[in-house]
């Protein structure tokens, strides 16, 4: 793991804020020339830190959708048991975002379902029956405070 630099730091802060900016602009901001910029940009892009560009979109207020946080127990926790289940979440669209936690529960993920009627499909028909799967505890999110 290449260890990353202030300068570094810097450029990896402007591009959360603004991935679109220019090279020159980036340069600019972390003053430095916009070949050293670019080169030190690629750099870490071959490195694996920087793993790709996406877009964020703003949501309507009145989207029809819900998002589910959903906390996941299994019933062992060897790697093998991990590896199963994070393979089957890995197959399941509507899950947005999955993380292993230390706590209670083993996973945290973010479901995206339509509505209430949907979200009880996805939990009957897909995660309860992911490899083992001995609890499950949803809450469905009222609003986005912070999104990113």
């Amino acid at each position: 793991m290449h260890a990353l630099d202030e300068i570094d730091l810097a450029m990896l802060r402007e591009l959360r804020r603004d991935a679109r900016m220019s090279n020159a602009a980036l340069a600019a901001a972390v003053g430095l020339s916009p070949s050293a910029c670019l080169r030190r940009l690629r750099l870490m892009e071959s490195r694996g830190v920087i793993r790709g560009y996406t877009v964020v979109l703003d949501e309507p207020v009145d989207s029809a959708g819900v998002t589910v946080i959903v906390q996941i127990t299994l019933d062992r926790q060897t790697d093998q048991h991990l590896a199963r289940f994070e393979a089957a979440v890995r197959r399941c669209p509507e899950v947005r975002a999955c993380y292993l936690m230390t706590g209670i529960a083993d996973y945290q993920l973010r479901v995206e379902a339509r509505d209430a009627a949907d979200y009880e499909r996805i939990h009957k028909e897909q995660l309860s029956r992911m490899p083992g799967v001995a609890r499950i505890q949803s809450s469905f999110a009222i609003r986005a405070v912070i999104r990113g």
